[in-house]
């Protein structure tokens, strides 16, 4: 997709690749035929830029066809560069300032509250925009309401398109600044797909306050020039050589990728 598209982010999408499938697959309560059906469980993607992950995901869930892959960035398509409601209902909110995700997921969780419904909302953020401060009156707020039926997922990964997290505008003690606003805090491997999906059942099951999971990953898990390199955060394998390497090592771990 990315090489297709020929820009885009590397390292999130790929780090996050059994999140995504978690969700799709193990977690959400969705319905490919029926993507505005008002009781599916709510994902928001407050991280914007790793959308291409998001899209393979729901694309091999049966909301398109794996051809409209190749469409990620181009003029017109639904697989925008960030995620665009307009082109795609089932996306449910657009994306690209980051920090903005987490207080439309918190307007969502409490509009639900309210109405009575009871399906849950998601919210997937990577640790580089919880340097913007409307995230965290987004996660005291949410702190502050017990929202329950509201769950984080941190891409804690430790990079951002400066460079290292703790570099740029340290993070830590991150698990004590949450537990002080208020919420459930969760630790997995992010990359182990049985550790995401239990800590996502788990949290369904916290009636008292939200939940943050931080997911800890790999930048651009499974291919090796790319892993924990802050460089390629926000840049695509060039065509030729370097990209035919990156899924020639993906196709080793032994997941299914579309042929060249």
């Amino acid at each position: 997709m990315l090489v297709e598209a020929g820009s885009g982010h590397s390292a999130g999408p790929l780090g996050m690749a059994d999140v995504f499938t978690a969700l799709y697959f193990n977690v959400l309560n969705h319905d490919p035929k029926r993507p505005g059906w008002d009781g599916r469980d709510r994902l928001y993607l407050s991280a914007g830029h790793i959308c291409p992950v998001r899209y393979a995901a729901m694309i091999r869930a049966g909301y398109g066809k794996p051809a409209e892959l190749k469409t990620l960035r181009k003029l017109g398509t639904r697989l925008q560069g960030h995620p665009a409601l307009a082109h795609w209902p089932a996306v449910e909110a657009s994306g690209g300032p980051l920090g903005q995700g987490i207080s439309v997921a918190v307007g969502a969780a409490l509009a639900a509250r309210m109405d009575g419904k009871k399906h849950f909302v998601f919210c997937v953020t990577g640790d580089g925009e919880l340097d913007e401060g409307q995230a965290w009156e987004a996660f005291m707020f949410a702190g502050k309401k017990r929202l329950n039926n509201l769950i984080a997922i941190v891409d804690r990964n430790n990079i951002q398109i400066d460079g290292h997290t703790e570099d740029v505008l340290p993070l830590e003690p991150l698990r004590d600044k949450f537990e002080a606003f208020n919420w459930h805090v969760l630790e997995v491997d992010g990359n182990n797909i049985e550790q995401v999906i239990d800590a996502c059942e788990f949290a369904k099951t916290i009636y008292e306050k939200p939940t943050v999971i931080l997911a800890h990953t790999v930048p651009g898990k499974g291919v090796d020039y790319m892993e924990f390199d802050p460089a390629w955060h926000g840049k695509t394998p060039e065509a030729g050589e370097q990209a035919r390497e990156a899924l020639r090592q993906l196709r080793s771990l032994g997941g299914q990728i579309e042929p060249e």
